[in-house]
């Protein structure tokens, strides 16, 4: 009450317009006769609105996926924030902070909408070069003072199966067929080639496995599907060709799939004895370490060996045998003859000097 019966209305808390906009104040006025009469009065108290609320996000991280290979002003998103005040002190502007990568400003890269917020990409993104992009976006409302807040967008680029896997080993030129020579008398389960292939899509996406597209003979080669190694299942035996052909395909987990092929063409080579045999045109129907090869060496050695034992001993008989006439005493009838012959020479010289 201040004088000259004049009253205020003091408020005993801060008042908030965004919780009540507005009071409906009734006042009641009673005098002091008897009976004491009154009157009321109705007012109603708006508040006016001042910039006191920042603008807010509803979440203050936004994460958006972005399909590699998309089209240039593609829309990203939408990013709102809401301001609870009126008027001017609510209406929003939008904008990217400026942030450089690579020497590369995040303008040249992303544009907003000022006036919704919409996200729209500049360019053409590639998962090989650029897999994902980290900055902030402001939403300042147009009070004075001006306030605003900042959310951070977190883009990640989402990989597509556009690589073709590329075959690094064998190494071959463009095009060209790998050639490889291996022993005849290889063992099974030997190691022949080792087929490699790499794809830079994500790790999904270039997982690789082989197979043989092409194979002269199933039964004399195998392909392990995950490390690409090319082994013998088995020797060689004369039936198998000198030339075999294989035919590797590298493809990638994609969908849908890519692939690369890689041709081998393998020569075997004989080895030693099989070349001597080659030389000297004595044909062999059998392998050279095949069982059955190795049991008519023994048997032809064995041959020998006896035949060799027999001829020794027969010769060692007959010089045996030889020495024994040659040492034995004259007998009765030598020495008669030997006497007559005497006789028969005196004889002789006696009827020549006559």
């Amino acid at each position: 009450e201040t004088s000259d019966n004049y009253y205020e209305l003091v408020v005993s808390d801060p008042l908030d317009r965004e919780h009540v906009p507005e009071y409906d104040i009734t006042f009641t006025i009673t005098d002091r006769g008897n009976p004491p009469l009154s009157d009321n009065e109705t007012v109603t108290l708006e508040l006016l609105d001042v910039n006191d609320n920042i603008p807010q996000f509803s979440q203050l991280f936004h994460t958006i996926q972005v399909m590699e290979n998309n089209p240039p002003g593609a829309s990203l998103g939408s990013l709102t924030a809401h301001d609870p005040d009126l008027h001017e002190n609510q209406y929003l502007v939008y904008f990217i902070i400026e942030k450089e990568i690579a020497n590369t400003s995040m303008s040249m890269l992303f544009s907003i909408n000022p006036e919704n917020g919409n996200l729209y990409a500049l360019k053409t993104f590639d998962y090989e070069i650029e897999k994902e992009f980290l900055f902030h976006i402001e939403a300042r409302d147009s009070g004075v003072p001006p306030l605003s807040s900042n959310v951070t967008v977190h883009i990640i680029i989402m990989d597509q199966n556009d690589n073709t896997p590329v075959i690094v080993s064998p190494w071959r030129a463009h095009g060209s067929v790998v050639e490889e020579k291996i022993q005849r008398s290889t063992d099974k389960g030997t190691l022949i080639a080792k087929v490699i292939a790499i794809d830079s899509d994500s790790v999904h996406n270039s997982r690789i496995t082989y197979q043989f597209l092409q194979n002269t003979d199933a039964t004399l080669f195998s392909l392990d599907q995950y490390n690409g190694e090319i082994r013998t299942t088995r020797m060689f035996s004369y039936r198998d060709s000198r030339h075999q052909r294989l035919v590797v395909i590298a493809k990638d987990n994609g969908e849908p799939s890519l692939s690369a092929t890689v041709t081998i063409k393998l020569s075997t080579v004989e080895t030693a004895l099989k070349s001597y045999a080659d030389m000297t045109e004595v044909p062999l129907e059998y392998d050279i370490f095949s069982d059955l090869n190795l049991y008519l060496v023994i048997g032809l050695g064995s041959v020998s060996f006896l035949l060799l034992i027999t001829i020794l001993v027969t010769i060692v008989l007959k010089c045996q045998k030889s020495k024994s006439s040659k040492s034995a005493p004259p007998c009765r009838n030598s020495v008669i003859s030997e006497r007559n012959s005497t006789i028969a020479d005196s004889t002789l010289v006696s009827n020549d000097a006559y």
